[in-house]
């Protein structure tokens, strides 16, 4: 079945804050350049609207293969909570952010990649 999308309320975000934390916190393993390449993460233009594991050239793991999510903000809100506790078996080795203005920004600025 997957994971179903969580009804959440998700604030509006700050992209220019969002963008600075993704080079903090995101930019070591991942890409949010149209056409960038994947690195330990997969590229993360045009994640909204995306089903989860579709990248091609990404050895996902069969966790996020087999997630069933069409990414969104609510799924990215729970998500960047804390990864593993989401969709456990993922290789994401990221903690989370735990400031729920953080994933805010964060998600502002991915919503502004594609």
């Amino acid at each position: 079945m997957g994971i179903p999308e969580p009804d959440v309320t998700v604030a509006d975000g700050n992209v220019e804050k969002g963008a600075k934390i993704f080079k903090t916190k995101c930019a070591q393993c991942h890409n949010a350049e149209q056409g960038g390449k994947n690195g330990q993460g997969p590229n993360l233009w045009g994640i909204i609207g995306r089903e989860s594991g579709q990248v091609a050239g990404f050895a996902y793991s069969a966790a996020n293969k087999n997630s069933g999510i069409i990414w969104s903000d609510k799924h990215l809100e729970v998500y960047l909570q804390d990864p593993k506790k989401y969709m456990p078996g993922t290789k994401m080795v990221f903690a989370g952010l735990k400031k729920a203005e953080d994933r805010a920004d964060l998600i502002a600025f991915l919503k502004s990649r594609g």
